[in-house]
């Protein structure tokens, strides 16, 4: 089979072809030389679009010799989507069996063994626990004798397969096998000895070097290929608790600093609104002070503790909170700004990433610049697992003839190399520890989020409501064309994503078939209801929310012109019921909670809105998968853009046949602030 593509512009052809179940794409360019000169010149390069798992597979030995360079790099680095460590050895050692014959052992015998090394080389440098964490050693033990011993790297191969089996060996004997990764598990906390104002006693500068020394260590241990949204998101499936424990590591230290946050300003009742505002100050400049070390994990875990609602309704507390103080925490809010798909934070990224110093004025540039170690850069990880979270659900695996989509791979290792090349930019970094703060650390305790914001109103009271109108419930007995209504917002939705990333090309183009909040645009409110009214006090300078909330995240299908009202979607729900799983109409505006809208879903099935606890909200997905909604969460904001449909379903009920969940805690994968479902920080974790 063979497809062929003229590009006019640039004089080159790109060219599909299946050869052995293995899709090629072909470039050949055609360079024009001068009217009296030399001939035009033709390029021809080639790479692997798709292919079934074992020609995939035997390709590492012939990718080198066909010039796709890349192949192997980022087979190794995403292989784990389609396949597993085993079925690629057991693959590649049938093919050892069968080597060129006899005829064949010239250059073609000396390029085949060539390859063989330099591609199991390769894979034991960068990825040495896909062989240790093997459940048996025979795999190693069968592929071990076929190795080419030819030359030294050969020889030397062969000694390295054969410890990493003996190892494995001696493993398999004793009664509990513990993996390395077991290390990153913090200390429990020792909250007998808390003092949260002792905070004050250390420098700034310290507390941030040492955060940035937690965070940089854990971060260079962090396996890229986790972040894969297709292992991510079934990190909670049965038997798959150890998947994925770097990115958890990760995950933990930001809970445990942003718990850190709020149990120093809320654990003490008796201390004194000035007091609790010289902590907010504090913290506030230890987030300026990760900032310079361009600790950008840290500091996001500061400023969404400082955000939170048990800090946030402070209004004493923020009110002696120092003018200047509260200018600069604003501005490193908004780093984190979710407007234009976290482009201000890809834009730091971008400046700063491999820089040797953070890019900020002089005053705050010559406390780092004058010191001779650079600082590496420790990114939020939150925003690669969205894009590689988005890039799972946008693409699809396999292509309509069954082979594995290899393009979706190579688009994946793009993410994938951003985050190994910030982490090669940590890996010379040397810090000290200081046990004083360590020790203070380890001693915070551990606050839910129901006990933080319990402390927060025994501070101050929550106030009384103000009187306000309530919005009139509008229900929809007939769901209108919501084909028109999506090709109606297809015009704008270029602009979306417009700063450069490696999947926002693809989301740009995504867009024009479905606009509606992404996953990463969501804004939810997990503390106690509550009647207490924003405090009309609160100053523009004052700690404000409103930059959570994106303009994003979706516009409205039903012709609503700014400043008319919240926006709205129509979505439709169905019940496993008697009447046939009839869908009902239910148009959704960006105030409603998930409680509210259940409520609406079980009067228009005749059932009693009184049961709301009882049932959970479900989106139904393409290719069989769903999306559970957060008990608390606001709808218009957690449901992605690909479905309109959704089924009510009792909580502890069972998937329907075929579904998929992506997620069993919400509605993607975000982070457990803290225990018993605490979140702090909704953006996708």
């Amino acid at each position: 089979m063979k497809t062929t593509w003229y590009c006019p512009l640039d004089l080159s052809t790109v060219v599909e072809e299946e050869e052995d179940g293995v899709i090629y794409t072909i470039v050949v360019k055609q360079q024009h030389g001068a009217p009296n000169g030399p001939r035009s010149a033709v390029t021809r390069s080639q790479c692997v679009k798709a292919g079934t798992e074992e020609k995939l597979v035997l390709h590492l030995l012939h990718s080198f010799s066909m010039g796709d360079s890349s192949f192997v790099t980022i087979f190794l680095t995403t292989y784990r989507s389609f396949t597993c460590t085993e079925r690629v050895l057991d693959i590649l050692t049938d093919r050892l069996e069968n080597p060129p014959g006899d005829g064949e052992r010239s250059h073609l015998r000396r390029s085949f063994n060539k390859a063989v090394c330099t591609v199991f080389s390769t894979w034991l440098s960068e990825y040495p626990e896909d062989f240790k964490t093997l459940r048996d050693p025979s795999p190693l033990l069968r592929l071990a004798p076929l190795l080419p011993t030819d030359s030294s790297s050969g020889v030397d191969l062969r000694a390295r397969i054969l410890r990493i089996a003996e190892e494995l060996s001696e493993r398999s004997l004793l009664p509990d096998s513990h993996r390395g990764h077991t290390s990153s598990h913090f200390p429990p906390s020792d909250s007998a000895h808390f003092e949260p104002t002792n905070i004050l006693r250390f420098q700034s500068a310290l507390v941030a070097e040492q955060l940035t020394k937690i965070e940089t260590e854990l971060f260079v241990r962090l396996v890229p290929y986790h972040c894969l949204g297709s292992l991510w998101s079934q990190r909670d499936k049965k038997g798959r608790e150890g998947m994925c424990w770097s990115v958890r590591a990760t995950i933990r230290q930001f809970n445990r600093l942003a718990n850190a946050v709020l149990a120093s300003c809320l654990w003490s009742r008796t201390m004194s609104s000035q007091q609790r505002a010289r902590l907010l100050e504090k913290w506030i400049r230890v987030a300026e002070e990760c900032r310079g070390r361009k600790n950008f994990s840290s500091l996001y875990a500061i400023v969404s503790a400082l955000q939170s609602n048990s800090i946030h309704r402070l209004r004493r507390a923020w009110q002696e909170t120092d003018r200047e103080a509260q200018r600069r925490y604003e501005e490193l809010s908004e780093i984190f700004s979710d407007k234009d798909n976290y482009a201000q934070s890809r834009e730091l990224l971008k400046e700063e990433g491999t820089s040797k110093f953070a890019n900020l004025d002089n005053r705050v540039n010559n406390r780092y610049h004058n010191k001779s170690q650079a600082q590496g850069t420790v990114p939020y990880l939150g925003m690669f697992l969205t894009d590689l979270t988005m890039l799972d659900a946008a693409v699809k695996d396999r292509l309509d003839n069954g082979y594995i989509n290899f393009d979706k791979r190579r688009r994946e290792f793009e993410v994938l190399a951003q985050i190994r090349l910030l982490q090669s930019s940590c890996k010379n970094c040397v810090f000290l520890t200081d046990e004083a703060f360590m020790r203070w650390y380890h001693s915070v305790p551990t606050l839910t989020e129901e006990q933080s914001y319990r402390l927060s109103n025994d501070i101050e009271a929550p106030m009384e409501p103000s009187p306000r109108t309530l919005n009139p419930t509008v229900i929809i007995t007939e769901c209108p064309d919501l084909n028109s209504s999506r090709s109606s917002l297809a015009n704008d939705g270029d602009g979306m994503f417009d700063f450069q990333s490696p999947v926002n090309n693809l989301l740009s183009k995504l867009t024009k078939h479905m606009r509606s909040p992404s996953v990463s645009c969501l804004d939810v409110d997990t503390s106690p209801s509550t009647t207490e009214s924003t405090p009309a006090t609160l100053t523009p300078s004052s700690p404000s929310k409103s930059h959570r909330r994106s303009a994003s995240c979706g516009t409205n299908p039903l012709n609503n012109t700014p400043g008319s009202g919240p926006d709205m979607r129509i979505i439709r729900i169905r019940m496993d019921l008697h009447d046939g799983n009839l869908y009902r109409s239910i148009l959704v505006t960006s105030n409603d909670k998930t409680p509210t809208v259940i409520s609406s879903a079980l009067e228009k099935h005749n059932q009693d809105p009184k049961h709301t606890s009882r049932y959970e909200l479900v989106q139904l997905l393409p290719e069989g998968k769903e999306l559970l909604i957060p008990a608390t969460g606001n709808v218009f904001y957690a449901m992605t853009s690909s479905s309109v449909d959704f089924l009510l379903r009792k909580k502890g009920g069972s998937t329907p046949l075929g579904s998929q969940p992506i997620s069993t805690e919400t509605s993607a994968t975000f982070p457990r602030i803290k225990a018993k479902g605490r979140r702090l920080v909704r953006t996708l974790f």
